[in-house]
């Protein structure tokens, strides 16, 4: 794939590939998100700044960036070879503040469009700013190469830096530019680390030597890069010495001038340059674009994590709602006043075995003729009910919380969640609705139960908001059914209820509508705890990697692998 040959199969896999990595989000912050947003955006800016444009035109000329650390005399280096002050140099720093770009000519023409480093704008004449890139055409340099000043890959500015390191990814070869004093610093030999691992070609410049340390200065650096894979590294060194008119001594700089010269006239050598920098980076992607994947995997994983504790909280918040409901502690206080306002205790507890008659009378005339103590009874349970599901929406809210805040991305996400310890704001509204909903509900199924088995005179003797309220408190009488002692809760006031529906609609009846009032309810409850768990899952969901994200990268890289 190092040819003109392959270019036409491999461009589309690698605009494939630069599309999947450019449009990927990594934005939970999980231990390994920095380094997969880094390798992100250097691959698909190699991939759209290199790889691209040189498989599109493989006779352009060598592009050399000079690169290096604050100070180490990059800029001085390509002014002193192109013979005259093209690029800033100086002891303010940063000095580079826009990158140069130097060549002969006859070589402009390579470089005026966007063939590479197209998110660069062009100019000549005179300084770059932000976001620019100046052409400086000269005589100086021979055809066939040009230098790119970048800027210092430690500067004090991160655009900087960033801009840095963009050009060096879109480089065919590092001039690598540091000093007898710095060469051993940890950020340069982290770029030449780089520089390995991407397969770039790569010259060192020994700036600053001092004449009689060369050869000892010399060794020891060559021994690092041995040490580091890079033996096979050209190293040129050039003596510390006093500038003329701001420009290295022909003496002084003669080593790199030499072979910048004899790369120059040997079109077959920039060629194996260019090749060797093309293979590496391209055999480097599947190790590259694996970081990537990595981090990626990580973010979905975590997201399925977050979810989860999501999902788990309201199920149990729903569980919750529903052995409360089911265990009759609904039942007392308020709930029961109203329901013994309703139906009475006492004596006709005792007699309702053989009056169901009277009992029915008795309750068809609290209800239609005192409507007040009905209508408590209708406030007291939906009351209830709404205590029981805030209760279990709070608790959930407080364990999602908790829980999101022992990882770094949930607390970040939390941010966005106001009241995340509690249920939102919204919930009161909400609740009352649905419960007045579910009430009607349960009237309803009432109605349309007397209505298919001719019992309308029963019914309207009892009416039918008595006989939905039992049916509503029967729901939170029972565990299991309304048979047998399970019904029997708060001293026995259900067991009124019972016979009542009982004698209406019998007992299959009674176990019927509970069990239909306690599954709808319960469906309504789960409905508000979906839109309760929303205000936490929304901006999950809002960072979270596409859907198939992973799948369409290995799939780019695949792709890229096959025609390689």
């Amino acid at each position: 794939m190092t040819g003109t040959a392959e270019a036409p199969a491999a461009t589309p896999a690698l605009e494939r590939l630069r599309d999947e990595l450019t449009a990927l989000e990594l934005t939970l912050e999980t231990p390994g998100a920095a380094a997969g947003r880094a390798m992100r955006d250097e691959v698909a800016g190699q991939v759209g700044d290199y790889l691209l444009p040189r498989l599109a035109q493989m006779d352009a000329p060598l592009l050399m960036v000079v690169g290096g650390s604050t100070g180490a005399g990059k800029s001085t280096l390509v002014n002193s070879l192109v013979g005259a002050q093209v690029t800033t140099a100086g002891v303010l720093r940063p000095t580079t503040r826009a990158p140069v770009l130097a060549c002969n000519p006859g070589d402009v023409r390579w470089f005026e469009n966007d063939r590479i480093l197209p998110a660069l704008h062009r100019t000549t004449g005179g300084p770059a700013g932000p976001g620019g890139l100046q052409l400086v055409p000269t005589d100086g340099l021979p055809a066939g190469v040009a230098l790119l000043d970048a800027p210092d890959i430690d500067s004090v500015v991160e655009a900087n830096r960033a801009l840095a390191a963009q050009l060096l990814a879109a480089a065919d070869s590092w001039l690598f530019v540091t000093t007898a004093a710095r060469y051993a610093d940890a950020v340069p030999w982290d770029m030449l680390q780089s520089a390995r691992d991407r397969g770039t070609s790569l010259s060192l410049v020994l700036d600053r030597v001092p004449p009689d340390a060369v050869d000892e200065v010399s060794g020891h650096l060559r021994q690092m890069l041995a040490e580091r894979g890079l033996a096979d590294t050209p190293l040129l060194a050039v003596h510390e010495t006093a500038l003329e008119d701001g420009l290295l001594p022909a003496a002084d700089l003669a080593p790199v001038r030499a072979w910048l010269d004899d790369l120059a006239a040997d079109a077959q050598a920039r060629a194996g340059v260019v090749r060797r920098t093309l293979r590496g980076a391209l055999e480097s992607l599947p190790r590259r674009v694996g970081v990537v994947d990595a981090a990626l995997a990580e973010q979905l994983a975590l997201g399925e994590t977050l979810d989860a504790t999501v999902d788990g909280a309201y199920r149990d918040a729903l569980e919750e709602v529903d052995a409360t409901v089911r265990s009759g502690s609904l039942l007392r206080g308020e709930v029961l006043a109203r329901w013994h306002d309703v139906v009475g205790t006492g004596d006709i507890m005792k007699s309702i075995e053989t009056r169901v008659g009277w009992l029915r009378d008795r309750v068809r005339a609290l209800v239609t003729g005192q409507p007040a103590p009905d209508a408590e009874l209708r406030t007291a349970v939906r009351s209830g009910v709404e205590a029981v599901v805030q209760a279990a929406a709070d608790h959930a809210a407080e364990q999602v919380a908790e829980r999101w805040r022992r990882e770094p991305a949930g607390r970040a996400l939390l941010v966005a969640v106001p009241r995340a310890e509690q249920a939102s704001p919204e919930l009161k509204d909400g609740l009352d609705a649905m419960v007045r909903d579910w009430q009607g509900h349960v009237f309803e199924l009432v109605r349309r139960e007397a209505a298919g088995k001719r019992t309308t005179a029963r019914l309207a003797s009892l009416g039918v908001n008595g006989a939905g309220l039992t049916v509503m408190i029967a729901v939170f009488a029972s565990t299991g059914g309304l048979t047998g002692a399970e019904i029997v809760v708060a001293g026995g006031t259900s067991a009124v209820g019972q016979r009542l529906l009982e004698a209406i609609f019998g007992d299959q009846a009674v176990r019927t509508l509970a069990a239909r009032a306690r599954e709808d309810l319960l469906a309504r409850v789960e409905r508000l705890f979906a839109a309760e768990a929303r205000r936490f899952t929304a901006p999950l969901d809002a960072v979270l990697p596409a859907a198939g994200a992973r799948e369409r990268l290995a799939a780019a890289l695949g792709d890229l692998e096959r025609v390689g």
